[in-house]
């Protein structure tokens, strides 16, 4: 709220007063922050000299330092977010862990607050997880690096087996440190790879200082990613410049009407945040985030947040925005969504946005697995989203149903006109079918839909617009699932559901995510696919099948040979894994502000 400071050398000694100190906060908006009342009295302590001494200088330094703390917060909260190195972890495998044969084993690194979970493999005591992880690196910091071996057994009890540390700051950079970690006062060891390498491209600034605000630097980052340098540095994909300018009409989250807002910007597990500005509804930040891209497939996620002293912050809104939606350069306004993006908040946020890269590397970066996400609380069983998730399952279901009795109507002859048809395709196709044919089929249906799509005749948000379509008192049953949840006797039919609403969102999501690559949703990922099987017509069509088959398998069988810590992955799932399924792009799409079809706007009119 405010602070003060007093002089000792205008008390008088040995003498009770009175005095009314003024409140002062240099980051508040009001000039009267009010007063405080104090009863001082100024005596000797009968102590060491010295240390009386001593203790006064430090009380009086600690006085100032408290009273420019404020003043400083800007300089000192940018510091400590800005990370300056990667640490790169490759989980191999473990070797003689005990009781591995016994139970399912899963690893967990911690470095600092950053924190990651492996996954669980089957009950082996030699297990292989294959698996790569990134880490913040803060040069200033001594953080060690923890490893935990735990198991589980089929009660999902869960029991430590060994631990053991790393020391960061020990491992020479810009090289791959292959470790072999004893576990401490157990025996086994674990298997794994560290790279430290440096990292650019994490700034936190004012307006009148953005990096790509001036030419000369523009330029210089434009250079970098051109088509030229498509192969140097595979890994540094692209560059993105953030904007946070101001917020507008924010929801009051303090008793007086006010709130204490502050951004919270999150590209994958990159996370940067502004300052705090002090009771406003209206704040104007006016900072500057650069990140650098990983992966050209991350969503932005700005959350506004009321500061509430020691307490955890109140949420006040979020916007989700794809990287490949950004237009560069312009002046956005976003409305603010609730937790889920499904429905509008209070507020609008305005962002200016600018993102470089290079596609070559995007491309290349798509088939590979995506960066995994810090360790995040367990999920819990909500009504709404099984009820959403067994609607996805069913509307794929229905139109593969559909497909299906289509071709039993043509086989049963029920239309004489379409079974002619469907007869002669069938045996020109059958005739005539080479395998170039099929990824050229596919073109097709790409080409068909992307002329629809720029007809107008389609609209690839209708599907995910049906989503929003949710009864409020959903939303009141999963906080009554949640109390019923914390008792023991439906704990495991819980485990149960949750698992069950996990494999149907997955299916869901699988089936959406085939039908919007084809619907040109992520049109960067459509071109793509695109560019993918046009070479793969080119190359059944001049290479016989029983060639690429042959290439395929010597290549699946000796790549551990080639490369024995090489990571397994399905370039196809990596690739559908970054298209969007029709839930996200509810989360990702725009809200136009003041809309009059906002659900805020309907459901007031509805009373």
């Amino acid at each position: 709220m405010g602070s003060a400071f007093v002089a000792l050398a205008d008390l008088e000694l040995n003498r009770t007063i009175e005095q009314v100190l003024k409140l002062e906060d240099p980051n508040s908006l009001e000039d009267d922050m009010g007063v405080i009342v104090l009863n001082l009295s100024l005596a000797v302590k009968q102590e060491d000299i010295k240390r009386n001494r001593w203790s006064s200088r430090k009380k009086r330094t600690s006085s100032k330092s408290s009273f420019m703390r404020s003043v400083r917060l800007s300089d000192s909260l940018r510091k400590n977010q800005l990370w300056n190195g990667l640490v790169t972890i490759t989980l191999l495998e473990g070797k003689d862990i005990p009781g591995g044969g016994l139970a399912e084993i899963f690893i967990l690194l911690k470095l600092g607050d950053q924190r990651y979970k492996s996954k669980t493999l089957c009950k082996s005591a030699n297990p292989q997880w294959r698996e790569q992880f990134d880490f913040h690196y803060f040069s200033d910091r001594k953080d060690m690096l923890d490893i935990e071996v735990w198991r589980k057994d089929n009660k999902k009890h869960e029991e430590l087996l060994g631990t053991c540390q790393v020391d960061i700051t020990a491992l020479p950079t810009k090289q791959t440190n292959c470790l072999e970690l004893p576990l401490e006062k157990h025996p086994g060891s674990l298997l794994m790879l560290i790279a430290v390498a440096p990292c650019t491209g994490v700034s936190i600034s004012d307006l009148c200082v953005c990096p790509l605000g001036d030419p000369s630097e523009r330029q210089q980052i434009s250079q970098r990613y051109c088509i030229k340098n498509s192969f140097q540095d595979i890994k540094d994909i692209g560059f993105l410049q953030v904007k946070v300018l101001k917020a507008v009409d924010l929801l009051a989250a303090d008793f007086a009407g006010k709130s204490d807002p502050f951004c919270v910007l999150e590209l994958g597990n990159d996370s940067l945040q502004t300052h705090t500005v002090y009771k406003n509804l209206n704040p104007e930040w006016n900072k500057v985030f650069t990140f650098p891209i990983k992966d050209i497939h991350d969503v932005l996620e700005v959350t506004v947040f009321d500061e509430d002293g020691d307490k955890p912050p109140d949420f006040l809104g979020k916007v989700a925005i794809p990287l490949l939606s950004i237009r560069n350069g312009k002046q956005s306004c976003y409305t603010l969504k609730n937790k889920d993006l499904e429905r509008a908040s209070k507020g609008v946020i305005y962002l200016e946005l600018d993102v470089l890269f290079n596609p070559v590397k995007a491309s290349i970066r798509t088939f590979k697995p995506r960066e995994k996400r810090f360790t995040e609380e367990n999920r819990k069983f909500s009504k709404k989203i099984l009820s959403r998730n067994v609607d996805r399952v069913k509307k794929i279901t229905m139109a593969i149903w559909n497909t299906i009795q289509f071709l039993r109507s043509c086989f049963l002859w029920e239309s004489t006109v379409k079974s002619v048809i469907a007869f002669v395709v069938f045996v020109v196709t059958v005739w005539s079918m080479e395998l170039y044919m099929l990824p050229l089929a596919l073109l097709v249906l790409f080409a068909y839909n992307f002329s629809l799509i720029k007809t107008g005749k389609v609209n690839n948000t209708q599907d995910a617009q049906e989503l929003m379509g949710l009864d409020e008192d959903e939303d009141e049953d999963d906080k009554e699932s949640e109390k019923k949840g914390l008792i023991d006797r439906i704990h495991m039919v819980q485990e149960v559901i949750i698992a069950v609403q996990s494999i149907l969102e997955e299916i869901a999501s699988f089936g959406e995510r085939i039908k919007n690559t084809f619907n040109w949703t992520v049109p960067f990922l459509s071109v793509l696919a695109c560019m993918v099987l046009a070479a793969a017509t080119v190359i059944l069509y001049f290479i016989p099948l029983r060639y690429i088959v042959l290439i395929w398998g010597i290549n699946k069988f000796t790549k551990k040979l080639r490369n024995p810590y090489a990571i397994d992955n399905n370039e196809l799932l990596d690739f559908l894994s970054r298209v969007p399924s029709d839930v996200q792009k509810v989360q990702h799409a725009e809200l136009k502000p003041y809309s009059s079809s906002s659900p805020i706007r309907k459901k007031r009119s509805a009373l």
